[in-house]
């Protein structure tokens, strides 16, 4: 077999080359995308004009300056986008050396592994499809380079990695069902720093979440199994934040995998599956307020009643919850619990202490300072906007007595403040309110533009007690959205705002995220829990039932594949029954020691049969003489064909 290659295998395999590495022009860094467009078109200039391979000494200072660059640019050559920066460039410098067939297959196995990386940035289900046709492209490069001389048609090559392809799917099929599920896609490994998702975080402070109301991205969707509660009810619970520096809130309670925060949960439960969205954070969110018996296997309350996991959520995760819209949380405060919820820097804001302290002195209990605090908000005149004023180092003080201008970032630590100035136990709890139903499916789309932050505060005997001073300002943003409730403010961004969503584009939009999202419901999300349900069901529950039913099953499709492969090595029957009837006639004859040789045809075979055993002859010609003129001469006809099998049959 010849071991050049042709230039047409060489310029598909550029081709394949380029589809395969598109994508990654979107996460790479201008530089690389530059130097990898460099080397193919000079690959395509070579094969043009026969240009020889760069020498050695060329490709290896090309390695060493690819590698300083990766370094140079992200620190380091290992991790999510570095790694992947220098596997392409080293893929692109490939292409400089390429002269012979083991070139070609080198490089194809690498874009084989290239196409995992994608991986690393999407997993929709249109990114499949992209990748099933990039496999099916390298897989024709490969046929085609097995070939020997030149090189093969292009529909020729397409339809055998096609075959391929549709062969493995079943084989793939299986394993992914009943192949033992890792908590999170093998792809799931950590991002690179600095490159974390949107959304919340374990500290607010005023305009990080005003910022998240650009974002459309979807933080997670929900599917009630029961009816769902009023949208003024539908708090779904993040970090909660109870330490304040003056400006910034932040998380100081420790993570506690058996929590003392005693929880009792009142009225009938509302069930719930949710799709969390990769956020690179260890927690979950749920709707207040979550029963800890249906939290997943790995996950826990913290003493805010956080969900926490043990491992960064990295990947699409499908959990099913309960939540009690009514219940009692907390009703005795420990000494060190109340003075921590009451806990103020010692100097900074004094005019939010003088008014809360002249509550105070006014004989208001904790209800009814409560109720002054939020009867100011809507009394004075407070504004709800996605752009306040910037704030100085006195925060609080400035929003509440001069701009009174914020997002509810800004409303919920201004409150939590007041209650401790007045000495009312409060903290902030940040998360996501509401939520807006698919158009298509029967579930709840909650987008990072529905980030929230609203207090708690401790009352005696009701214990903790959600109070939402974004309500009071702009009921709006409970019971309708954050759209409706920024109409008037000119702000919004055009996702939010009816008058410039087309219809059109929301239809589409909603179709497009039903199928996300039944894409993440039975594929993405398929872990070990829902492996565990789905196999259940088909009465499979342990490991010993799972092995079993993956080896009997790999058997099965191994076998149907061997005997297919088998049956194609055997003879087939003609379709033409004068043929067939031929066949016999020539099975006869073996037995009596004449065999037809392949080069030998009917009317030769005869006349050697004739010649060689003479009293065979006339019997002989009649079934030649019957099966040309069946197969050849005349049409054929149930007669003729019934005297050809009688003349067969008299042969003995």
């Amino acid at each position: 077999m010849s071991r050049s290659l042709s230039r047409e295998t060489q310029l598909r395999l550029v081709a394949v080359f380029v589809f395969v590495l598109a994508p990654h022009a979107a996460h790479l860094p201008w530089w690389c995308s530059g130097g990898v467009v460099a080397v193919t078109i000079w690959r395509v200039i070579a094969v043009l004009r026969r240009w020889p391979p760069l020498p050695g000494a060329l490709r290896a200072a090309l390695a060493l300056i690819t590698f300083a660059g990766v370094y140079i640019s992200f620190g380091r050559v290992s991790g999510q986008t570095a790694g992947v920066a220098l596997l392409v460039l080293m893929a692109g410098l490939k292409l400089t050396e390429l002269g012979e067939r083991r070139d070609v297959m080198f490089l194809s196995f690498l874009l084989y592994f290239i196409l995992i990386t994608h991986f690393l940035f999407s997993q929709d289900p249109w990114t499949i499809a992209y990748l099933l046709v990039s496999a099916l492209l390298i897989t024709a490069v490969l046929a085609d380079i097995s070939h020997d001389g030149e090189a093969l048609p292009l529909r020729t090559a397409l339809r055998t990695s096609g075959v391929m392809i549709a062969q493995a799917l079943p084989l793939m099929l299986v394993m992914f069902v009943l192949f033992p599920r890792l908590p999170g896609p093998l792809w799931g490994i950590p991002s690179d720093e600095g490159s974390a998702r949107s959304g919340l975080s374990d500290s607010m402070s005023p305009g990080d979440i005003s910022h998240l109301i650009e974002s459309d991205a979807t933080a997670f969707r929900v599917r009630f199994i029961d009816p769902p509660p009023p949208v003024g009810q539908r708090y779904w619970r993040g970090p909660v934040l109870d330490t304040f520096d003056g400006r910034r809130w932040t998380m100081a309670t420790q993570p506690s995998p058996e929590p003392e925060t005693p929880l009792r949960l009142l009225g009938p439960p509302v069930r719930y599956e949710m799709i969390i969205e990769p956020s690179d954070q260890s927690w979950l969110f749920g709707l207040d307020m979550v029963d800890r018996n249906t939290l997943p296997l790995d996950a826990h309350f913290d003493p805010g009643l956080l969900i926490r996991t043990h491992d960064p959520v990295q990947a699409r995760r499908l959990y099913t919850l309960a939540s009690y819209p009514h219940y009692l949380l907390a009703p005795q405060l420990s000494r060190r619990e109340r003075a921590h919820a009451l806990r103020l820097p010692r100097y900074g804001n004094p005019r939010t202490h003088e008014l809360a302290q002249s509550w105070r002195a006014q004989g208001l209990d904790d209800d009814g300072i409560v109720r002054q605090a939020l009867a100011m908000y809507q009394r004075e005149n407070f504004v709800y906007t996605l752009e306040p004023p910037v704030l100085g180092r006195e925060a609080v003080d400035e929003f509440l007595f001069d701009t009174r201008r914020g997002f509810c970032e800004h409303y919920a630590s201004s409150f939590t403040v007041l209650m401790r100035a007045a000495g009312v136990p409060a903290r902030v709890v940040t998360g996501y309110q509401g939520g807006e139903k698919n158009a298509v499916g029967d579930y709840y789309i909650v987008r990072q533009s529905d980030a929230h932050a609203w207090s708690e505060v401790w009352l005696e005997q009701r214990g903790w007690v959600r109070i939402d001073p974004t309500a009071v300002v702009a009921p709006d943003r409970v019971e309708a959205g954050v759209g409706s409730a920024l109409l008037d403010s000119g702000t919004l961004p055009a996702f939010l705002d009816p008058a410039r969503r087309s219809s059109f584009r929301f239809a589409l939009r909603a179709r497009l995220d039903w199928v996300n999202e039944q894409w993440s419901r039975w594929v993405l999300a398929y872990g070990p829990e829902l492996q565990h349900d789905l196999l259940s069901q088909l009465g499979l529950d342990g490991w010993e039932d799972l092995m079993i039913a993956m080896t009997v099953s790999l058997s099965l499709l191994l076998g149907i594949a061997g005997l297919l492969v088998m049956r194609s090595s055997f003879p087939t029957t003609p379709k033409d029954a004068a043929l067939r009837a031929w066949l016999r006639a020539s099975r006869k004859m073996a037995k009596r020691g004449f065999v037809q040789r392949p080069d030998e045809g009917p009317r030769d075979f005869t006349d050697r049969v004739a010649a060689a055993r003479p009293e065979l002859a006339a019997p002989f010609c009649r079934v030649l003489d019957l099966y040309l003129r069946s197969r050849y001469l005349d049409e054929p006809n149930v007669p003729m064909q019934r005297a050809l099998d009688v003349a067969v049959s008299r042969l003995g």
